[in-house]
């Protein structure tokens, strides 16, 4: 039997303090007050006093009501059962269907041992062509979509859910407006791909406690399935209402803030959560995309600054398209040189000429005259945007390539576009 506790030295907004000894950081603990039992889990240790976050709220505690520490940490189901199912940052379903409790893991634990890892060699299809064609993603990869409020990433992230070529989707929303959510579980339901996904929803209503355990909750999952062999996908959304939410907790501990408020250990929470990504030798593997939403698009925040430190890369997300000068996936050399032999001097080449189609925008806003060459330029910007870019599109990679030259073809000729001789004659579409 654990020891109860009877007295609650402070009631801080939603943690409290008591006085215990042999407990643990993170350990959970129930909270017995007149309105029922509440789940609190240990967020601070200083000598013999224990600090509580709990989950409901702190609303209807009083000084002298129980703690009971559990010896445990959070844990969460990791069966195949959870396939289709929707559950809070807790664990608990939001989907009104029965609690899973079998093959349970403690979530949180450390990343995989780099000596067990191999390098990153397989792409990761989303039928998305400024992801495919241009900065490919690959398996074990870790990349966040760096974007501001009011950008379609939600309904991004959606598509990649549906059309990523992998075993096992988990997408874990923190601080989700509750149309996102519905927009997320019908939007999956709707095109066949929920019955592959477990989804952790914290929505903007719920405890700030429970956003911080969302991206535990998903990676402890898709470590377990990654280790019995599946090629996973995690997707998470968004990591600076995470980082708010470490930031306000951390002001109610009264920490000594760092950057603009946020904690001092900003870097090394967000790099514990990315660095789950991994490709193991004969299992599986995990890949992580998140989104980083930046307040006044301003990339130099402590969110999106450290978070590229961290990250291999990252999609900038900017007027409803995916960026093709901001972007950059820095293992896409790992696998685009295996996909189709054109695929780099296609990447190259059509992002150099939207290079000058850009640079031929602004002589045109001053009023210069335009050249032939400028002509062709502005010509095939358009059919770039459109072809390219629009986020609508959705088509396979080797289509995208035979877009690609189809669009060199219309717009210059063969000797303008500076590719390499066998490559025309190979795959210049036939008049």
């Amino acid at each position: 039997m654990r020891k109860v506790y009877h007295k609650i030295l402070q009631v801080s907004g939603n943690v409290i303090t008591v006085e215990a000894e042999g407990v643990a950081y993170n350990d959970l603990a129930e909270i017995t007050t007149k309105r029922g039992v509440s789940l609190a889990q240990v967020i601070r240790l200083n000598h013999n006093k224990v600090y509580l976050q709990i989950f409901a709220g702190s609303r209807g505690v009083s000084t002298n009501d129980e703690v009971r520490f559990l010896g445990k940490q959070m844990q969460v189901s990791s069966s195949e059962n959870l396939m289709g199912r929707v559950f809070n940052g807790a664990g608990e379903p939001r989907d009104k269907r029965p609690a899973i409790m079998e093959k349970m893991k403690e979530i949180g634990g450390p990343s995989v041992n780099p000596a067990k890892r191999i390098i990153p060699k397989r792409m990761v299809r989303t039928g998305i062509p400024m992801i495919d064609l241009f900065n490919s993603l690959v398996v074990s990869q870790k990349i966040p979509i760096f974007s501001v409020a009011g950008e379609p990433y939600n309904p991004l992230m959606a598509r990649i859910a549906m059309q990523a070529e992998v075993d096992v989707i988990i997408l874990g929303g923190m601080g989700l407006k509750y149309d996102d959510y519905l927009y997320f579980k019908n939007t999956l339901d709707e095109h066949g791909a929920l019955t592959r996904t477990v989804m952790f929803v914290h929505t903007a209503s719920d405890p700030v406690v429970e956003c911080l355990l969302v991206p535990d909750m998903s990676l402890a999952v898709a470590e377990a399935y990654a280790i019995e062999g599946k090629n996973v996908l995690v997707l998470l959304t968004d990591m600076t209402n995470f980082s708010d939410a470490l930031k306000e907790i951390a002001i109610t501990m009264e920490q000594i803030p760092s950057n603009r408020g946020y904690p001092g250990d900003l870097y090394s929470q967000l790099a514990s959560r990315y660095e789950k990504a991994v490709d193991l030798e004969g299992a599986g593997s995990i890949t992580i995309l998140a989104v980083t939403t930046m307040p006044g698009d301003d990339v130099t925040h402590p969110v999106p600054d450290n978070t590229g430190y961290i990250t291999e890369g990252q999609y900038y997300l900017k007027n409803g398209r995916i960026e093709p000068f901001g972007s950059l996936s820095r293992l896409k050399q790992q696998v685009n040189g295996d996909t189709r032999k054109d695929h780099r001097a296609i990447m190259d080449t059509m992002i150099r000429l939207y290079s000058s189609y850009k640079e031929t925008c602004e002589k045109q806003s001053m009023g210069f005259k335009m050249s032939n060459w400028d002509n062709k330029l502005l010509k095939y910007g358009a059919f770039f945007e459109s072809r390219m870019m629009d986020l609508s599109v959705n088509i396979p990679l080797e289509e995208a390539l035979d877009l690609g030259w189809k669009t060199l073809a219309e717009c210059f000729e063969k000797a303008e576009t500076g590719m390499k001789t066998d490559l025309l004659n190979e795959f210049w579409p036939k008049t």
